[in-house]
């Protein structure tokens, strides 16, 4: 998806002043010192945010029974989070402008971990549900920022691999997470388990503290609402970022609608799985972790559309296999839809960061909000397909949205035909 066939050369300002132009010796890649350093802080960055992000989505049949709550209303201890983040992911990275990408991301860290510590101790579902939905608030500096700092500091050759990581670290924060509070939920009830996902998003915040390097490449603007506006408006106006937002979006309502209702599943007949083996069902995001880092490779070999229908493609076998009474066939459908999803948000997320030449914060932000709202309204939709019509009714809400990517890619790909046949008279 190459961004000269959009125009994304003449994107206008950003909400403050942009960094200054570097060159690419200023850059970290493979090999530089304070890469690897890099690498580690924003993969701990990743492992809270998703760790705490979707804490309690694998207590979901838990938290039901002690609140006596349908499917549909714990789903929201999932939903309000991501919604909160949907909603001020934007804002924080205009903040992200004036007072810097690492200052951001270890404000938002040290606000949702401290929140963290008390969710354990919510006395309803509705102080559960709000609690939660200040955390994914605070969490909304990290995402955005974390792909702007990318952007500036990472060489651009090396910028898909290094976004890569940091979503690896979302995979194992999520698969850590779900797995702790499964068997900790098991022994000693899902308060302990929430309280244990707390320590691991306090250990993670103290190791990016300590390792996050240096920005070198950015330039502190002044909060402007009105340039900000224009930014947003010219972002949004960009075809190929309208595309991207949307397949993030699609990709994420079919995670969040599979991954909030497994768990009713797997406990219900014929599979009757305690709440421990449920938890370890997350093991799958291990594939997660490996075909994200490995987008990068498909990228170079497939192009970025050939990844997305090759990520798309086994989103949705996965999603059909799902649908077998074997447990073996959905743990294999899982393995697939998990890995389907993971290289596609690491290509969709890096394609913005590549595109957006200018406001590079405020474009990560759009892709992150439409990306975290279709995370909150995949959560409720599956949660009331489920009710009404049992697994199958989730896997068809995931088949209508990989539909959609199939769709918004392809149309891309005529796009970007078109484009070149009318630019061939110019270059002959």
């Amino acid at each position: 998806m190459p961004p000269a066939s959009t125009g994304a050369s003449t994107l206008t300002v950003a909400a403050s002043t942009p960094s200054s132009p570097v060159t690419t010796t200023d850059r970290l890649e493979p090999g530089r010192p304070g890469y690897r350093r890099m690498s580690f802080a924003l993969f701990a960055a990743g492992v809270a945010t998703f760790a705490l992000l979707y804490s309690t989505q694998a207590l979901l049949p838990s938290v039901s029974a002690a609140f006596g709550a349908t499917a549909g209303q714990a789903s929201w201890t999932v939903s309000a989070a991501t919604g909160a983040l949907a909603l001020c992911v934007l804002p924080m990275s205009a903040l992200s402008e004036r007072f810097g990408r690492r200052q951001m991301m270890t404000a938002s860290l040290v606000i949702a971990v401290t929140v963290g510590l008390f969710v354990p101790f919510a006395p309803s579902l509705g102080s559960l549900i709000a609690l939660r939905a200040v955390q994914g608030a605070a969490l909304a500096g990290l995402p955005a920022s974390a792909m702007a700092y990318l952007a500036e500091e990472v060489r651009p050759k090396a910028l898909v691999a290094a976004i890569g990581l940091f979503v690896a670290g979302n995979s194992i924060g999520g698969m850590s997470g779900r797995i702790l509070t499964g068997w900790i939920a098991q022994l000693w009830g899902w308060r302990a388990a929430l309280g244990a996902v707390g320590l691991l998003a306090v250990a993670c915040a103290v190791v990016f503290h300590l390792m996050i390097p240096r920005a070198r490449n950015f330039t502190p603007g002044t909060l402007n609402p009105k340039a900000l506006a224009k930014t947003v408006g010219s972002h949004l106006a960009n075809p190929l970022l309208r595309r991207l937002y949307a397949i993030g979006a699609l990709f994420m309502t079919v995670f969040g609608a599979v991954y909030t209702v497994i768990g009713y599943r797997l406990v219900e007949a014929p599979f009757n799985l305690p709440q421990g083996v449920v938890g370890s069902i997350f093991l799958v995001y291990l594939v997660g972790t490996v075909s994200s880092a490995a987008a990068g490779r498909l990228v170079a070999r497939l192009g970025r559309r050939g990844a997305l229908y090759l990520a798309v493609s086994t989103t949705a076998a996965g999603l059909l296999l799902s649908l077998a009474d074997q447990l073996a066939a959905v743990l294999l459908g899982l393995v697939l839809i998990t890995a389907g999803f993971f290289a596609g948000h690491a290509v969709a997320s890096s394609s913005v960061s590549r595109t957006a030449t200018t406001g590079r914060a405020q474009a990560s932000a759009l892709y992150q909000s439409a990306y975290y709202l279709g995370s909150s309204a995949g959560g409720t939709l599956g949660a009331i397909a489920f009710h009404t019509g049992g697994w199958a009714g989730t896997v068809a809400l995931g088949l209508l949205a990989v539909l959609g990517v199939v769709s918004i890619t392809l149309y891309g790909t005529r796009a970007a035909r078109v484009e070149r046949l009318r630019l061939a008279p110019v270059q002959n």
